[in-house]
């Protein structure tokens, strides 16, 4: 109860917390000049911070909760979709998107890695991979044994820069 005497309630607490990680790890990344590749950098600095951290992730996916040390990057990635050419309310969509996709890698590969933690037989999921009909599931037959790395791959960047293409190929 003391610790109440300091703080409201513990989402100020969780706030708090927050901001102490985005200050300490959180860098401001040269940006470059091009709006969709500021919005990119931007985007692969928190994930590379949050990556390090994934259940600050958890909170935040949970409680809906943002660190105003974190507010730059978020800026960098509206505005970079807005001088891109979508609309302010547009951007602020296209960010979320983003947040979304982001969290959930995130969250997804650290799941993963804790089940995985010391456990080196099959998953569930390469099991049913290995009986495979190829005449029903030919182009997942065609991976099955390579499923594990394939999936286990990061492709964060790859994927990030796809989902900021989506919405500004049609403006």
């Amino acid at each position: 109860m003391a610790l109440y005497h300091h703080v409201r309630d513990k989402e100020e607490l969780l706030v708090l917390l927050l901001d102490d990680y985005a200050t300490r790890t959180l860098r401001r990344p040269e940006l470059p000049d091009h709006p969709r590749e500021r919005a990119i950098v931007a985007a692969t600095a928190v994930h590379e911070a949050l990556a390090a951290c994934p259940w600050i992730t958890e909170v935040l996916t949970a409680d809906d909760l943002m660190s105003t040390s974190a507010l730059w990057f978020v800026e960098q990635i509206v505005d970079g979709l807005a001088e891109c050419g979508l609309t302010p309310e547009q951007a602020v969509r296209g960010y979320r998107v983003i947040w979304y996709y982001t969290a959930g890698e995130i969250m997804v590969r650290a799941s993963a890695a804790r089940r995985r933690a010391g456990d080196d037989r099959a998953t569930y999921r390469e099991r049913v991979l290995t009986d495979l009909d190829p005449g029903e599931h030919p182009r997942l037959s065609q991976v099955a044994d390579r499923w594990a790395s394939l999936t286990a791959e990061d492709t964060y960047p790859d994927g990030f820069r796809a989902l900021v293409d989506g919405p500004l190929a049609t403006h």
